[in-house]
């Protein structure tokens, strides 16, 4: 594994710290990063040394380092809170990644308790098992995963964590490549027929943006997450439309800010200040920094 030189970490932890503090905020809390298990974790590196092709644009991951390693380094950020966002490919995964990130969490108090599950027989039984040991967030990826999140095994999920007021991360927009089921049209379906879900759309629903603050504007308890979204790299391959800027600032309460360390093609404050350069103020940005993500956790939920 690759590791930047001490000095080059001091100065990019200086450098976050510098942009919170100016803001008067405590820290940051980042509601899309990846923990997973090592070998899961290679896979997906993996995956991203290789989608190079696919999207014409080469994604170097910044921050591949030894779980420990990266850790220390969210906390040098000052990220009070973060999550081990995981995620099945095929049946048969998501109680043991479960079981894995609940391990993750006991161990890492700053981590979100995250859990996940995919479409197949028991999913409810693993569903109530995580809420029951404190999962806090779940993530679901209908791109990796390639299932419809109308599925009918996922009717009782959908309900439970309604329900339970526990939030659900799901990359749903067809960036960085569409898969069957991904797109505004399967969520607005979802949502439809369970409007009290509390849903996280990923990367604010890139590629399909305008589609999906439409549907953040129909539902309460919709949100969005910054991840990558804003940034020269996600510029490049699929540009927000600048015409939509004024709705990022009518949904200021409902932007929660989400970077996807360590799988970033960019050093970490370049999210931070990419999300600074739209120009829609400090009360903003401390609203999707920090309290946004302390309000969706906050007791009685989002």
């Amino acid at each position: 594994m690759t590791n930047k030189p001490v000095s080059d970490q001091a100065t990019e932890a200086a450098d976050v710290r510098a942009f919170w503090s100016r803001l008067g905020l405590p820290g940051l809390v980042d509601v899309h990063t990846h923990f997973m298990p090592e070998r899961v974790l290679a896979k997906v590196w993996a995956y991203f040394d290789a989608v190079g092709p696919l999207t014409g644009l080469e994604w170097p991951i910044t921050y591949r380092h030894e779980e420990e390693q990266r850790v220390a380094l969210l906390r040098e950020f000052g990220v009070r809170a973060f999550t081990s966002m995981l995620y099945p490919h095929k049946a048969g995964m998501a109680a043991w990644l479960n079981g894995w990130a609940a391990d993750f969490a006991a161990r890492t108090p700053d981590c979100l308790h995250t859990a996940t599950f995919f479409p197949e027989e028991g999913v409810e039984h693993d569903v109530r098992e995580a809420l029951d040991r404190g999962a806090r967030i779940f993530k679901s990826h209908l791109q990796v995963g390639a299932y419809d999140p109308n599925d009918s095994l996922l009717d009782p999920v959908w309900g439970l964590l309604a329900e339970a007021g526990v939030p659900v991360v799901m990359h749903c927009g067809s960036g960085p490549v569409p898969g069957k089921h991904t797109g505004p049209e399967p969520v607005g379906r979802l949502l439809a027929r369970h409007p009290r879900l509390p849903l996280v759309v990923a990367h604010m629903g890139m590629p399909e943006y305008s589609d999906f603050l439409d549907l953040a504007e129909r539902y309460t308890r919709v949100r969005l997450d910054t991840t990558m979204a804003f940034t020269d790299f996600s510029e490049r391959l699929a540009p927000f439309p600048q015409q939509q800027k004024g709705r990022l600032a009518d949904l200021g309460d409902r932007i929660v800010l989400g970077t996807d360390f360590p799988n970033i093609p960019y050093p970490y404050v370049h999210q931070l200040r990419a999300l600074e350069e739209l120009g829609l103020g400090d009360d903003w940005l401390r609203a999707v920094c920090h309290d946004n993500g302390v309000r969706l956790f906050a007791p009685g939920g989002p």
